[in-house]
Parts: structure tokens; sequence; C-alpha cells
């Protein structure tokens, strides 16, 4: 049965079923049309019979004004390649396409995205998995439903008074799942709150010595380099951060490098919003989209996905953070690093 005939049958099909019932409005809401489409239905078919009741050619679209098909392709290209682009973010395609050579606004990207049927991020990271399994990557059963239960992190409000960087960081543990033969995972991460600065570390264990290490290792030397001062870090109230000061590890290393540690609200995570958001971020751009391309056997090699990535966010991603104002935030953190400096000798 053609697609004309399947039109026609609904037709007839309302047209004998108020016959039958003899109540016109009763007809239309069992079959899901007006009654004005009835009565316009009714006329048709007595003047011309069923072949009067097939669909009107409708007028044809104005291509002109619709994306170049060779556009089109890469916009859907990048949509795969970074499906986590999306809702308000479509800005983002626009830039990267804006990059390339191409100006495309973000309602085209959406006009683009409406036409493949990849309007929303449930239906870019399905699209994202065919590609993956045509192109002979198959992922198992139970990282998929590891991966789809992740719950979202709850969105952060607000937002933190940061003078200058090296002001306050924020530090915060994410649960990035349970890898098979390695058990489960853990993100320490540390955000410099002005310039949007992010380190992140895996560890199999949440425990005061990984949270002083992420610090140790990354944070402190980075922020040494370019001579200037961590003041404060802004952590929650997790056995990981908080304990007794003489014996506590994180709380000792903080005293031995002369960092403040502030504390947030109880049961007020929004305190740490700036960190809490990030960690949607690296869920939504990394995590659900690198266990989708490539099953992990160690911590190691995910570290190393998660580096590539981190480095990307600081010196490539644009940012619209309230200090940042589009640009990255690497690029943010050396252009007010003297201010910084300025501040140290005030003091």
């Amino acid at each position: 049965m053609t697609k004309d005939q399947k039109i026609i049958r609904a037709k007839v099909g309302l047209l004998e079923l108020a016959k039958q019932l003899g109540n016109v409005s009763q007809a239309c809401k069992m079959m899901g049309y007006s009654r004005d489409s009835f009565y316009r239905f009714r006329e048709l078919y007595e003047t011309g019979g069923e072949l009067a009741l097939q669909e009107l050619t409708r007028r044809k679209p104005l291509l002109a004004n619709r994306t170049p098909p060779e556009v089109e392709a890469i916009i859907l290209e990048l949509t795969l390649e970074y499906p986590a682009y999306g809702q308000t973010r479509q800005t983002r395609i626009a830039n990267e396409m804006r990059k390339r050579g191409h100006s495309v606004s973000p309602s085209g990207v959406r006009g683009v995205w409406q036409r493949h049927d990849l309007e929303t991020m449930k239906k870019r990271l399905k699209a994202l998995e065919a590609k993956v399994a045509k192109d002979g990557i198959v992922l198992t059963e139970s990282q998929l439903a590891a991966l789809e239960k992740a719950k979202l992190d709850k969105e952060a409000h607000g937002e933190f008074e940061s003078e200058c960087p090296g002001y306050c960081g924020g530090q915060d543990t994410f649960y990035v799942g349970n890898m098979k033969g390695v058990g489960r995972i853990y993100q320490q991460t540390f955000l410099d709150t002005y310039s949007k600065v992010a380190f992140a570390k895996l560890y199999d264990r949440k425990t005061p010595i990984t949270a002083a290490d992420l610090l140790n290792d990354r944070v402190v030397p980075f922020f040494d380099a370019h001579e200037v001062k961590l003041s404060r870090v802004l952590t929650d109230r997790g056995t990981e951060y908080c304990g007794n000061p003489e014996h506590h590890e994180y709380e000792l290393y903080l005293a031995v490098e002369d960092v403040d540690h502030s504390r947030t609200k109880t049961k007020n995570p929004q305190t740490n919003g700036i960190v809490e958001r990030f960690h949607k971020t690296v869920l939504d751009e990394f995590y659900r989209v690198a266990f989708r391309k490539k099953i992990y056997g160690s911590i190691e090699e995910l570290q190393a996905d998660l580096d590539e990535w981190v480095r990307s966010y600081n010196e490539q991603r644009p940012h619209q953070g309230r200090w940042c104002f589009g640009k990255t935030p690497m690029q943010t953190f050396l252009e007010t690093a003297p201010l910084a400096k300025e501040k140290m000798i005030a003091a």
C-alpha cells in the first residue's frame, strides 16, 4: 500500500465511522481529526470521489536559503565528533564551523539537526553509537547499561566572587564509574574560580592522600611555574577533605603550602557550583563520548585521553565564564596573572 493510499483510506474511514456512529464529533475525536477537516473531506468525496482525498501537493521549499550540502556534511561530522554540544550550546558548533571558514548561524545548525533527527543529545549519542558499530567497534551491553545509569549532577546555582587567578580554587571528587578489572574510579578535580583553568586526575579510591596528590602533582606546580600564589581552596565537607588538622593528610598539606581552606555550607553543594558544573561538562563531553568509542582496560589509558580533553578544555575551548568573556581559560589566566601578582605585592 502506497503512502497516498494510506492517506485516502484514513479519510474514508473517518467518513464511514461518522456515518456508523451518527456523531461527527465523536468520530473526529476517535480518529484524531478536527470537525473542519471532516466537512472538507466529505465535500471533496462527494464532488470527486476517493481520488479527491489525495494529499494536496505542498509548495516546494525555497532551497536558496538552505544550508549547502557540503556545509551540512561538515556540520554532521562535527555533531558526531561533539555530540554533547547541544541545546543552548549549538553556538559551539557554529563557532567550530567559523574556524573552518564557513559562516553558519546557531539556528542554521539547529535546522540541520532537525532535518537529520539529531536535535537532542540523546539522539546524537544514539547516532554516534550506530556509527561506531558500523565502523566495527562494538561496545558491551554492560558498558552501555552502566553509562545510561549515570545520573546528571545537580545544576549549579549562583556565582562565586573571585578577585584574580589563585584567589580561590574549587576542589571536588567525581565518581566516574566501575570499570571491569579495575574497580571504582574517582576523579579529583580542581578549578581556578577566576580563570576556570581545570585539572583532573583519576584514582581508584577517594582518600585524603589522593585529594592532596592532585594539588601536589599538578595544581601547585602550575601556579608556582607562573609565579601566582594559590591563596585558598574551597571544598565540600567530605572525609577526604576535612578532619583533624594535626593528623589529616589533606589538611596537613594545605598547612605546609600555606593555603587557606574554606568549606561549603552543609547540604548546599551549589556553594561549590563552579566545580559541579564542570563535572556535568566533563561527563557530557568526555566520558559519555569516550566510553562509546573505546573500551578501556586501565586507569592510565583513560587518564591519557582525559588529559588530552582537559588540555583542549583549557587551551582551545572558548569559555563563557564571568571573567572569561569568550576567551579560553588558559588565555584568561595568562592575561590576568599580572593582576594576581599586583595583589600579592600589595598584600
